[in-house]
């Protein structure tokens, strides 16, 4: 589609009447704040990547959770300080964080107009941790330690047995194997989301298609342009739909950053993240007004392939270590990306809830030390100077942003160690699979909490995980990951799961997020205290011009 083309459509896409109120009339205050509105009361932001999949069984990255959580409303939610708060369940209840009962709010509907019950959960549950169904996040049901989880993931149970029953229509009991304290901090992700079984087994695999899907949440499809956009409108049968406001929500997929840059400055949407590297002073301080940088649960890493179909060198741990203490994170965020981002020498992010960062080696070495102690690794290994030429193939999906860093990364390894490394980017869903299928030597990766606790990052780091792409094997990490839900003082647990990925330099931290990003002034409730950055847009609105 031509750029014309595509900004005639994206303005026609932003054009909505005012909310009405109840008895049909405009609503032209906010109820609440007694703030003038717009009357466009739309949103729209940029996605860097097509999603692969609004189905929540099957999703497993940010794009496609972003837009399933417009559409799909699971048992809880999150407020903007990233606080529990109900979703579907109205309430809920436990006397030892093992047996869990949720109460529905019993005028909660589908978009078809059908009710919300507890069968449509534990139908979904089941089709998400089914062999059958094959989601890449069926490991997460087992994380949630609900009973026979793990045996149906196996094979060994049939997915009826899993752990859920229905009280009755409106009650939903589930059963753990251990206690979780933050089972309801879980199941705010797409994996725990209900889906409508009858449009499932009507459309099979198209159930997610406009004019077939059916959902539960504030917004439904309205249409889905591969690589272009996806837009929803807004759910007459959302049970809380009288205090929605924004009357539609449109995801603009632009690839690159510069390029979206220049749209946003432009006026063509609302939203922009991420920023181009090393953009954000220079915003900050022309846009103080939309410039917003805050602490983000995400972690950027480079996994090494240590199978047999990566450079045989990768699964020398000293190989690893020397490639990792050459990179000098400090140049990344203070040089290149300049948002707010911090060096990163563990993979749970230093601001993740009720986690203390522990001492790690290399973490307060001189980035002169640690490029001598990598040069010396490296030497030992027989590589480098005197020893056998070391070339890898580092792969990341298309983004300015990854391809500067790489490119960054790659001289560091040049001009230290003599590494040569050929950068190969893809497009998201092609890079998810050469990912997957281990045809790489180092890989561009990041990792989001799911939830705000350490392990949502450390379980990936378990021998069998799903998204444990560098296939990196310890015997104690997988030892100590196994008992964390009810060790006494699972950061003791952390803290030393750490310092072994570190040892072996399992996998390279890089950066800890920071989200920095622009937003329109005049959009409201945007929820700049959620750490995991899951903003919901049916507590959005836009203020009228003074």
């Amino acid at each position: 589609m031509k750029r014309r083309t595509l900004l005639a459509l994206t303005t026609s896409l932003i054009l909505a009447t005012k909310p009405l109120l109840a008895d049909g009339h405009a609503l032209t205050v906010h109820p609440e704040t007694g703030e003038k509105l717009a009357a466009d009361q739309t949103f729209s932001y940029r996605m860097l990547d097509q999603f692969p999949t609004l189905d929540p069984a099957l999703n497993e990255e940010t794009a496609g959770f972003h837009a399933i959580r417009q559409m799909f409303e699971a048992l809880v939610s999150q407020d903007a300080d990233g606080n529990i708060v109900p979703g579907v369940a109205e309430s809920w209840e436990t006397k030892d964080n093992q047996t869990w009962t949720f109460n529905l709010r019993q005028d909660a509907k589908w978009s078809n107009g059908d009710p919300v019950t507890a069968n449509d959960f534990i139908y979904a549950w089941r089709r998400a941790v089914s062999p059958a169904t094959a989601s890449p996040y069926a490991w997460y049901i087992e994380l949630s330690s609900i009973e026979n989880a793990a045996e149906i993931l196996a094979g060994e149970a049939d997915p009826e047995t899993l752990g859920a029953e229905a009280v009755d229509d409106y009650t939903l009991r589930v059963s753990l194997t251990q206690p979780l304290p933050f089972f309801t901090s879980i199941v705010t992700y797409a994996t725990f989301m209900p889906v409508h079984e009858a449009t499932i087994e009507a459309h099979g695999s198209d159930w997610t298609q406009p004019g077939n899907i059916v959902s539960n949440g504030a917004y439904v499809l309205e249409d889905v342009a591969l690589n272009e956009y996806w837009s929803a409108t807004k759910n007459p049968e959302y049970w809380d739909a009288e205090s929605v406001i924004i009357e539609k929500v449109t995801g603009l997929i632009i690839n690159d950053v510069n390029q979206a840059l220049t749209r946003y400055e432009s006026g063509e949407y609302d939203m922009i993240e991420p920023l181009p590297a090393g953009s954000f002073p220079r915003l900050q301080e022309e846009r103080p007004d939309e410039a917003v940088s805050v602490p983000r649960l995400c972690s950027y890493y480079y996994q090494f392939n240590q199978t047999d179909t990566g450079h045989p060198a990768l699964q020398d741990p000293n190989v690893r270590r020397a490639l990792s203490l050459a990179i000098d994170r400090d140049i990344i965020v203070d040089q290149i990306l300049q948002g707010g981002q911090t060096a990163a020498f563990t993979f749970s992010h230093a601001k993740t809830a009720g986690f203390v960062t522990p001492e790690i080696d290399y973490m307060n070495m001189s980035q002169a030390d640690r490029d001598a102690e990598a040069q010396s690794l490296l030497q030992e290994a027989g590589f480098g100077t005197g020893g056998e030429p070391l070339e890898l193939d580092l792969i990341y999906n298309t983004s300015e942003n990854h391809k500067q860093i790489a490119t960054v990364i790659s001289q560091m390894w040049k001009q230290k160690l003599g590494v040569e490394t050929t950068l190969s980017n893809y497009e998201w869903s092609t890079y998810l699979d050469i990912r997957k299928a281990q045809n790489f030597d180092v890989a561009r990766s990041a990792w989001c909490a799911d939830y705000n606790e350490a392990s949502t990052f450390l379980k990936t780091m378990v021998t069998d995980h799903e998204n444990n792409d560098g296939k990196y094997s310890n015997p104690q990490v997988d030892e100590l990951m196994a008992g964390f839900a009810t060790a006494e003082d699972p950061q003791a647990i952390y803290s030393e799961v750490e310092r072994i990925i570190a040892a072996d330099m399992g996998i390279a931290p890089i950066y800890h997020y920071a989200n920095a990003f622009l937003l329109r002034a005049d959009m409201k409730g945007w929820p700049y205290n959620n750490a995991e950055n899951n903003w919901y847009v049916k507590d959005f609105y836009r203020v009228a011009e003074e």
